[in-house]
């Protein structure tokens, strides 16, 4: 260990060299994973907190569930009478509206019916009661809307009254609202201009929402009810854009774990090649195979941990900075993860070289090689 240190200092712009890359590497990762846990969160935050094991869609469909299915209220009577089943009605539409402050918004419009276990209550306010009524998720209360405000759905005519706030919630990252049931059908079905009555409107859902036992028989009363049920992890899929980003980020981060190794392995590849004549050297002079192993893994750990933990302050730092202009979350659970990932990663490639430094010929030092 003692010699280990000592090249470290002999020969530290190389190796602050190779941990100043390392470190990058670590907070790049980092970085793409916080991205990708709040673009997650952004996308399916109003989905996860849906206190639900299933949501059961019309079987046509497709992928596109939450915008195309259509659940009639007759499907959701049958569903609340499955033994082991608690089921409520839930919808979802993306919608724009404008408050009587001018203040426009997006909105993700959930349909629940109040009281019922999808009903979000109110961190603020009052909880959702009639069916003019809306409570806002935090976010939309970060974006101006108040508690009192009239929002009034764009080319519907639709006016809700913000009575609560409840916690942070968006779908499609769009900041989420809660209204009733028979709101989002007007939301839903509502042709602009025309003056159908509420009673005339389709009685359909989007989804109904499951709490079921482990015993329930779920594939049965699909097959019974015509209906096509997925655990709400699955329902993720059906969000816009979720798919796509968790894709294309989790693309990134393994080929940035393809790089770590390939880069360290690269560094402490040429630098035993430097090497072999001191290797040799201590070969001759009694060095086990072992201790040198040790000497080398010794460097190439302290250059990894040394990057590694640099980069993720340098990760938590950008997430500090950014956190609240664009989704990012990392949390330090995720964070110890990824960059253990990262540190394992390089520590395998400099592995790599283990093979050349268990070769030095302490003969080299002897004459053998003249």
């Amino acid at each position: 260990m003692y010699l280990a240190l000592l090249e470290l200092k002999a020969a530290r712009g190389r190796f602050l060299l190779m941990g100043c890359v390392v470190l990058l590497v670590a907070a790049l990762v980092g970085i793409v994973s916080g991205f990708t846990t709040g673009l997650g969160d952004d996308t399916v935050s109003a989905l996860r907190r849906l206190p639900a094991t299933h949501l059961a869609f019309s079987p046509d469909s497709g992928t596109d569930q939450f915008a195309r299915s259509l659940v009639p209220a007759e499907t959701l009577d049958r569903w609340r009478g499955q033994p082991g089943v608690r089921a409520a009605p839930l919808g979802v539409s993306l919608t724009r509206g404008t408050t009587d402050r001018h203040t426009e918004v997006d909105l993700a419009a959930f349909g629940v019916e109040p009281g019922s276990f999808l009903d979000p209550g109110a961190e603020d306010g009052q909880r959702l009661g009639g069916d003019d009524q809306l409570v806002i998720s935090r976010k939309l209360a970060e974006e101006g809307v108040r508690i009192g405000d009239t929002l009034t759905v764009d080319r519907l005519g639709i006016a809700l009254k913000v009575t609560g706030i409840t916690g942070r919630s968006s779908y499609g990252h769009v900041p989420a609202g809660y209204v009733t049931t028979a709101t989002w059908q007007r939301i839903r079905f509502t042709t602009p201009g025309a003056t159908t009555p509420a009673t005339a409107l389709p009685q359909q859902y989007a989804a109904i929402a499951l709490q079921a036992d482990d015993g329930a028989r779920l594939a049965d009363a699909d097959r019974e009810f015509g209906t096509r049920t997925l655990t709400v992890e699955q329902a993720y899929a059906a969000a816009p854009g979720y798919t796509g980003e968790r894709v294309t980020m989790t693309s990134i981060q393994f080929f940035l774990y393809l790089i770590a190794p390939l880069v360290v392995g690269a560094f402490f590849g040429v630098w035993t090649v430097q090497r072999q004549p001191e290797l040799a050297l201590l070969r001759a002079m009694g060095a086990s195979r072992r201790r040198l192993l040790g000497h080398t893994l010794a460097q190439a750990a302290a250059v990894v941990l040394g990057g590694t933990l640099a980069g993720a302050a340098l990760a938590s730092a950008v997430g500090l900075l950014v956190g609240t202009e664009v989704p990012f979350s990392l949390p330090g659970l995720s964070l110890a993860t990824t960059m253990g990932a990262v540190a394992l990663a390089a520590l395998a490639g400099a592995a790599l070289t283990l093979r050349r430094v268990a070769k030095a010929d302490p003969m080299t030092m002897l004459g053998a090689g003249r």
